[in-house]
Formats: C-alpha cells, structure tokens, sequence
C-alpha cells in the first residue's frame, strides 16, 4: 500500500521504520531535510520537504492518490488540518496524532466529524498501559484480548518457585489452572513453546488466560500480589498528568515529581488531589525522602531514557516494590532488563501496534481481518486477533487435521462470550474469534497466514 507519514520525530520515524519492514510504500514529509535525508537512507522511501498542511507538499507526496496518510508531527491542529486536507484530496484514510488533553476530551466528536479513520495518544496509551500493569504488580507487561476476557501477561521465574524444572505439560496439570504459555525468552533467545518444553529460573514468560486463572496461577507460583495503593511518578508531563489523573479517580495516592517550578503549578491546578513537589528527581536525596517506604511503585516517565534507569534502578535498592521504566529507544530494551529494570513502557510503540493492526486489517478485504495486535519480546513475537466467518479456510475443520506453520500457535478461541483453550478435536467457526501468537517473521495477516500450505486449507 502507499503511507504517507507527516513528521519525521520519534513516533513518525518508528512508523517509518515498522511499516517499511512490511514492504509498503513510504512517503514521508518533513520540514527537516537532513532529517529526511537520513530516513531515506536507513529505510529506502521518498521524501518531501514542506508543511505537511499544504496541499501542493500533499500534492507532491501522492496524498491524493495515497490508500493511508497519518499525521505525526508535534502539533496537534497541523495534523488534524493534514487529515482533513489529504481526505479532500482522494486520500483514502487519514490518522492524526492527537496529544493535548482538551482535545483528547472529544476524540469521539473529532473523528466523526473530520472524517478521520483513527487517532493516536502515544502518552494516554503509555498511561492506561501503565495503569493495567500497576492493577497486577507481579507482571512484566499485560495486554487485554477477546474483548478484555483474555489477557497476556509477561512474569519472570525466579529460584525457588515451583515451575523450575518442570514441563509445560507438568506445570497445567499441577497448577490446575487453564492457562497457555504462548512464549518464553530465555537469555536472548526466544521460543514458541510445546507441552515438553522444561522451564528454568530466570525464563520470562508470556501466558494468556482468563484474569481468575492468571491471578491463581500467580499464587501457585508464589509470586507477589499486593495491591498498589500509592504511587510515586517522576516526571509532569503529558503522560505523567494522564496517568495521575486516571490513578487518583480510583482513589490511588500519588505524587508527582517535576523539575520545572512553572508546570508544577499547572499540575497542582489541573489535579488537585495529586501531591506536586517541585525537585529534580535526579537527586537520589530527593527520591530517597518522598518514596523509601513511602510509594508501593515509582514510574520514571523523563524524556532521557539513562535518567529514567538510573532512578527504576536506585527505587529498586531502597524498597520500592514495583517500579516502571518509560523508555523511546527499542534497542536498549534487551540491556535494561539485563540491568534488572521491572517494567518497560514505551508510548511510541504502543502506538505503531495499533497503526499496523489498522493497516493490516485495511489490507486484508476478506472478514479475517486483524482485530487486535501485541508485539511481545522487543518485537520478535506477535499475538494476533482474528474473526472468523464462513470464507475462512478450514472452518468447521477439526484442528488435529490441519498443519500449521512453524512458530505458530493457536492461543484461544473465543465463542459466545465463552473462552476455550483448544486441543485436537475443536475447530474455527463463523463468529468466533481466533487469538493466534507467531513469530514476527511469519507476518500474519489474516487466519489463511496461519496454514503451512495452501493444500491443506479444507473448503
């Protein structure tokens, strides 16, 4: 497909890099040239320099003939003006990044109104993300499927617990808890395991399950389940303000940490039930005083992804039992949780999920198209939603007669607002609604990807 990209920063530069990999055709415009410059060496796209809000740089790009343009540049009403000129134009659907809180307040309105087709909030994404991992602290990470009646969760097994040593198939049937490993790094390595699959201390797991069933698992597994009750975040941004709004509406205590005097008055006007301390959080004397014993987890959401390492790491020494790490850069990723960090958050990613979720759903014409997507394992793992209909291969077809592409597994179905966890003799049918995890290198786009052959689809 054509994908025209408004703004070379961070979110657009990662959309450029995510999307290209997927072999679409890119255009990017950006008033930066040596900024473009770069990108179409690194990446092999065209590049337009000018404003992204004037129809001739559209013009220039292909925006009217394009089958997508998003808007990511900083500036929220340039993108809102980008979409609604490119729709004008023939462009077959837009995508703004919307970021002001005011603004976030009617998306509803805006996209029915402007004709938009989706919007993104990298730092309201980033917050609810955080804000579900904080609901279930012994979790790396935690995603929600099947209408939220499916989750998949990330944990790490420590000495001691009673799955080291065991097989996956040893550890179902002593749990006694209906829970699927999907996934298991182990070093930097990553594997999509069986039933004989033995699990070692230190393996970080990626397992889906209904929340009753991951929360038992949880306790056989001895892991910690205290409730967060207070929470420290470093650092006032969008992000921060978003994610201590939500905190302090389900009667959290939190407090914000922000260096800048003049956004701290901001904040203390904009939440007043949230505590404000002007400090630099930098100073381990300062974080020491507000959170040793005093916050049950700490979110470093600073710009500088060393900062926010050094301050997880520091409230890990002192005795703050969860700690959360905003981080932009994907390459570090690997080395911080080599380092011992929790949990790592990183908005811009976030959103490039839903982006090629869209994408791959636009297409795919047929009715198996991506509902949902999750990148696990710094992106070498992918959990898929699908829905099934009556075109879709092998329906009806009893799964122990099919063969499915390596690196695949079929994770859950869910069917009449029931979940199962299928063996050999369930099978696909219309409505359902098909959760399948693949290595990224596969590239699933719809549930005929998942077949090792075309020979082996049952019409």
């Amino acid at each position: 497909m054509k994908i025209v990209i408004v703004g070379d920063g961070k979110v657009g530069l990662t959309l450029t890099e995510q999307l290209s990999a997927e072999g679409h055709d890119i255009v990017i415009i950006d008033r930066n040239q040596q900024v473009l410059r770069d990108s179409q060496e690194a990446y092999d796209v065209m590049v337009v320099t000018g404003n992204g809000a004037n129809m001739q740089v559209l013009k220039e790009a292909g925006a009217d003939t394009a089958d997508l343009l998003i808007a990511a540049t900083s500036a929220d009403e340039i993108n809102l003006l980008c979409c609604i000129t490119a729709k004008k134009m023939g462009c077959r659907h837009t995508i703004a990044r919307v970021r002001n809180p005011d603004y976030n307040r009617q998306l509803t309105f805006l996209k029915e109104e402007l004709g938009l087709s989706m919007t993104i909030n990298p730092e309201a994404a980033a917050a609810r993300e955080i804000f579900h991992i904080l609901q279930f602290p012994s979790t790396i990470n935690r995603e929600f499927l099947a209408k939220g009646q499916v989750e998949l969760v990330e944990f790490k097994i420590k000495h001691g617990c009673p799955a080291v040593g065991k097989s996956l198939m040893e550890l179902y049937r002593s749990s006694r808890v209906q829970i699927l490993v999907c996934a298991v790094e182990r070093g930097s390595s990553v594997s999509i395991p069986s039933g004989d699959f033995v699990l070692q201390a230190g393996d970080i797991l990626h397992v889906t399950g209904e929340y009753r069933n991951l929360n038992a698992l949880m306790q056989y597994l001895d892991l910690p389940s205290n409730r967060i009750r207070s929470v420290g975040i470093v650092g006032g941004s969008r992000l921060g303000f978003y994610l201590a709004e939500h905190l302090s509406k389900t009667g959290i205590k939190v407090k914000i940490i922000e260096k800048n005097y003049n956004r701290c008055v901001e904040l203390s006007e904009l939440l007043p039930k949230v505590l404000i301390i002007n400090g630099d959080a930098c100073d381990q004397k300062l974080i020491h005083a507000e959170c040793a014993g005093k916050v049950d987890a700490l979110i470093s959401l600073t710009d500088i992804d060393e900062i926010n390492l050094v301050i997880s790491l520091f409230a890990s020494q002192i005795g703050v039992s969860k700690t959360i790490t905003k981080m932009d850069r994907i390459s570090q990723f690997d080395a911080f949780k080599a380092m011992g960090v929790d949990s790592i958050v990183s908005p811009k990613n976030l959103i490039c999920n839903d982006v090629l979720r869209y994408v791959r759903a636009m297409r795919n014409h047929r009715g198996d198209e991506v509902i949902s997507l999750h990148r696990l394992v710094n992106h070498q793992v992918e959990a898929l939603e699908f829905r099934v209909d009556r075109n879709t291969p092998n329906c009806g077809v009893q799964l122990k007669y099919l063969q499915m592409r390596k690196n695949i597994l079929l994770a859950c179905i869910r069917r009449k607002g029931k979940i199962i966890f299928p063996n050999g003799s369930d099978s696909f049918e219309p409505e359902d609604t098909v959760i399948v995890v693949s290595t990224t290198e596969n590239k699933i786009a719809n549930l005929r990807d998942i077949f090792a052959s075309r020979e082996n689809e049952k019409k």
